[in-house]
């Protein structure tokens, strides 16, 4: 069981390479295989964590902190590769993309350190910074530089309003829904990625339908207040 252990642990470690890979595609501007080496790396953050529970790995290989793991993986394919590419991928004017990318960073790695990021009902308190999704979508709609720009600022924002987002696996109001969507959403950025980021109108209105559900479920009223 030792063994497995490590195994989950080297699991979790290769979300790093993965997202070293990612980040070299980013710098040759290759959007669609940087999404999907991050894609792989989504995949690895949702199994890990289960199979770490399942063989009680912190219990048995206290040397390696797999909390620890996480988080630092987390936070790069999460926050700092996404900063890059609002940085460097065009979508803004250079002066403006440089302040943004790092307005991304910082305000991620103080929410990964937000000890009160977790509502009441599982819920996450403010933005969550995954800014991998966000970029996603900008990369994904071309909106223009103004658009870019006032998203990235919003979201910086709201990391530190105490609204609430959704957690896809864990709130349990609609979860049937909410899995379901979230698996929809998997299969058409897929797609998207799939076709260089360029799949149609039908598949970008979905995704978009599908991103307003997430973004908008935090704003429903509590049970206990309707």
């Amino acid at each position: 069981m030792r063994v497995a252990g490590f195994f989950v642990d080297i699991l979790t470690a290769s979300g790093a390479g993965l997202a070293l890979l990612a980040l070299i595609a980013a710098v040759r501007s290759d959007w669609p295989l940087m999404f999907a080496w991050l894609g792989a790396a989504l995949i690895v953050d949702g199994i890990d964590g289960p199979l770490a529970r399942l063989l009680d790995v912190g219990e048995r290989l206290p040397r390696w902190s797999g909390a620890t793991l996480d988080l630092v993986v987390d936070f790069t394919t999460y926050v700092f590769l996404p900063a890059y590419v609002v940085a460097d991928a065009a979508i803004l004017p250079p002066p403006i993309a440089a302040v943004a990318g790092v307005l991304v960073a910082v305000t991620g790695a103080l929410y990964f350190a937000d000890g009160n990021m977790k509502a009441e009902g599982n819920y996450f308190s403010g933005f969550p910074a995954v800014w991998n999704v966000i970029v996603f979508y900008l990369l994904l709609l071309d909106p223009g530089p103004a658009a870019v720009a006032v998203t990235v600022l919003t979201l910086c924002i709201l990391t530190f309003v105490p609204v609430r987002f959704v957690h896809p696996l864990r709130v349990r109001r609609f979860r049937v829904l909410t899995i379901t969507l979230l698996a929809l959403w998997a299969i058409l950025a897929a797609v998207a990625v799939q076709q260089g980021l360029k799949p149609g109108f039908w598949i970008d209105a979905a995704l978009c339908l599908i991103g307003v559900y997430f973004l908008g479920f935090g704003l429903l009223p509590m049970r206990d207040q309707l």
